[in-house]
C-alpha cells in the first residue's frame, strides 16, 4: 500500500520542493542538455522548448539506473530521443550521450558530445525534473564553469508532479535524496556549495526522521 503523507509531511515536502526550484528566467541558449531520469516528461518539455526556438541543438544524456532500467531498457537518452522525434524535433537537432550514470556524468559527457560536434556553447539550458534543478545547477557550475547554465523544468506544482508519478512518498524520497546531495556533494568536489535555509534543513531532517530515506547516500 502506498504511504499517505500527513499534513505536516506535505508542508515539509513543499518547503524542499520550493528550494529545489531555482526560478531561472528561461531564455534562448546556444544548446540544451536534457538530463536522463525516470521521467519522460523531461523529453516532452525539451521538445516544447525546441519548438519555441530556445535552442538549436539538444543533448539527451543518460544510461540506465535502478529507477529507469525497467522503463527505459535501452537507456534514458535513447528513449528521450525517440520521444522528441515523435514530438517533431528533427533528428539533426539531437545529439545522444548514452553512457552517463549520474549528474556529473550527464554534464561532463554531454559537454564532450557537444565538442565532438564542433559546438562550444557559452550558454546551455539544463532541462531536468523539477526537484533536480538546484543540483543540476550546482553540478554544472562546478564541472563546466565556462558555461552559463539556465536551469529549467516543466512548470508543475508539487501536487501536479505527484499525480504524474502516482506515488507521493516516492517523490518525497527522491527530493530528500537530492537535497542531501546538494548539501554533501560540494565537500566531494562534485558541485558548488549552496546555502540551505534553516527552515528547509529543518524540513529535510523531519522527513528523514519520518522514514523518507530510501534515496539517501
Amino acid at each position: 500500500m502506498k504511504r499517505q503523507l500527513t499534513d505536516a509531511e506535505w508542508q515539509d515536502a513543499q518547503a524542499v520542493w520550493d528550494f529545489h526550484r531555482v526560478h531561472h528566467r528561461v531564455a534562448p541558449a546556444a544548446a540544451a542538455v536534457a538530463l536522463g531520469c525516470n521521467d519522460i516528461g523531461v523529453a516532452d518539455y525539451a521538445a516544447d522548448l525546441y519548438h519555441r526556438g530556445l535552442f538549436p541543438t539538444v543533448v539527451f544524456t543518460g544510461a540506465t539506473s535502478r529507477d529507469t532500467a525497467h522503463v527505459f531498457p535501452r537507456g534514458e537518452a535513447v528513449h528521450f530521443r525517440e520521444r522528441a522525434l515523435e514530438l517533431g524535433v528533427p533528428d539533426s537537432a539531437i545529439l545522444v550521450e548514452p553512457a552517463a550514470t549520474n549528474t556529473g556524468g550527464n554534464i561532463t559527457l554531454a559537454r564532450h558530445v557537444l565538442a565532438g560536434a564542433g559546438l562550444t556553447p557559452e550558454s546551455v539550458l539544463l532541462i531536468s525534473m523539477p526537484y533536480m534543478e538546484r543540483r543540476a545547477y550546482a553540478t554544472c557550475r562546478r564541472l563546466w564553469p565556462e558555461v552559463a547554465p539556465i536551469c529549467t523544468s516543466a512548470s508543475l506544482t508539487l501536487e501536479e508532479y505527484v499525480k504524474t508519478v502516482g506515488d507521493a512518498a516516492e517523490v518525497v524520497d527522491m527530493m530528500v535524496g537530492d537535497l542531501q546531495r546538494v548539501m554533501v556533494y560540494p565537500e566531494r568536489g562534485f558541485a558548488i556549495p549552496q546555502p540551505v535555509p534553516p527552515a528547509v534543513e529543518g524540513a529535510y531532517n523531519r522527513l528523514v526522521a519520518a522514514g523518507f530515506d530510501s534515496r539517501l547516500l
